[in-house]
Formats: structure tokens, C-alpha cells, sequence
């Protein structure tokens, strides 16, 4: 299975949030440069806001205390080390560059995926569709060029029947990790965004 699973302890959200090879796009401040690019930063933003919100939704996750579970990441793509900026040590390797289209060729790859595993997951009280799902389309639509095939672009509601157990267990673990690869995303994008990583 393309998981891996963590516990998400205040720790691994302190070295998630404070590791120095994002400190380069918490400090410079965003440069115009285009009304797709700007918008884009407020798409990815609205999208984390919403799953963060999700996550303490608790007719989502009956009977589990969501806050406990471990977290489940994507490990199909790259994201965290192929959009590291230029000159980052967080790894431990210096990085020289930094490869834009490699960088949103993963990203896009992390958005399908959630996407589908979202779209898939039952939502009788509209919880996921309105919010989460929605916000990820108009991401994946307006800024990553992303098609989603007809039968995809139509489900801005999940599945409307009750979840299993298993499912909500699921989607607690999902979720988290989609958290943690949005923070990602979302500095990913005010770096682009402010213009250091054409310098």
C-alpha cells in the first residue's frame, strides 16, 4: 500500500512547521506576479483551512478520537524533498536548484491522489464535499491544469451513505496526511510565488 504511516505528535507538527529549508518562504514577502499565481497561493490556503476544519468535525470520525490515530502519508510522490527551495540543508544535502516543473508534476500527482480517495469515501452529511473536495477541485482546476475525468468532476459530494468503521478510521489517517502535505504545498507555493526560486 502507498502509505506510511507516523504518529502525528506535537513534535513531528514542530518539524513539520519550523524546518529550516521552509524558513526562505516564511520570511520573504510575496511579490505580484499574476493574478493565476496569487490566486493559486489563496486556493491552496482555503484548501488546508478546510481540511484542518474537517479534521475536527466529529460526525466524520465516530466512535475515534481522530487526534490519536497515526498518520498516513503519500509516499508515491516526492513533494517534500523535489520542492525543497534552492540553497535548503533540512535533508541534510544542500540543494542548488530547484526543478519547477518536477515540483508541480508531484504536487499534481498528491492532489489526483487525494482526490480520488476523497471522492470515494462516504459523506452523508456533507462534510467533505462542500468544504475539502471543493477547494481541492478549484486547486487542481485553476492552477495545476488538471482535467478530472467527467465521472470525477461531477462528485463534489462523496458517497451519501453512512461509513463504516474501518472507513472513518481511514479517513482520520488519510486526512492527517493530507494536513501535513498541504502545509507542505502551501509553502511550495508562496516560495514560487514570491520569485527567489528564478534567482
Amino acid at each position: 500500500m502507498p502509505f506510511i504511516k507516523l504518529y502525528f505528535t506535537p513534535a513531528l507538527l514542530l518539524l513539520v512547521l519550523s524546518c529550516p529549508l521552509w524558513q526562505v518562504s516564511q520570511s520573504l514577502p510575496v511579490m505580484t506576479k499574476g493574478p493565476m499565481m496569487d490566486s493559486c497561493v489563496l486556493y491552496a490556503r482555503t484548501l488546508l483551512e478546510n481540511i484542518t476544519d474537517a479534521l475536527t468535525q466529529n460526525n466524520l470520525f465516530s466512535g475515534i478520537d481522530c487526534k490519536k490515530q497515526s498518520v498516513e502519508l503519500n509516499m508515491e510522490t516526492s513533494t517534500p524533498s523535489v520542492c525543497a527551495p534552492k540553497e535548503s540543508t533540512c535533508s541534510g544535502i544542500v540543494k542548488s536548484e530547484f526543478d519547477q516543473e518536477m515540483c508541480l508534476t508531484n504536487i499534481r500527482k498528491d492532489l489526483h491522489h487525494y482526490y480520488k480517495f476523497l471522492a470515494a469515501q462516504p459523506d452523508p452529511d456533507s462534510l467533505l464535499g462542500p468544504t475539502v473536495l471543493f477547494s481541492l477541485r478549484e486547486l487542481m482546476e485553476n492552477c495545476f491544469t488538471w482535467s478530472l475525468p467527467t465521472n470525477m468532476a461531477s462528485k463534489e459530494v462523496a458517497v451519501d451513505r453512512p461509513s463504516t468503521y474501518d472507513e472513518r478510521l481511514s479517513l482520520c489517517k488519510v486526512l492527517k496526511g493530507f494536513q501535513v502535505r498541504t502545509i507542505t504545498i502551501n509553502r511550495v507555493l508562496a516560495y514560487m510565488n514570491s520569485g527567489e526560486h528564478t534567482k
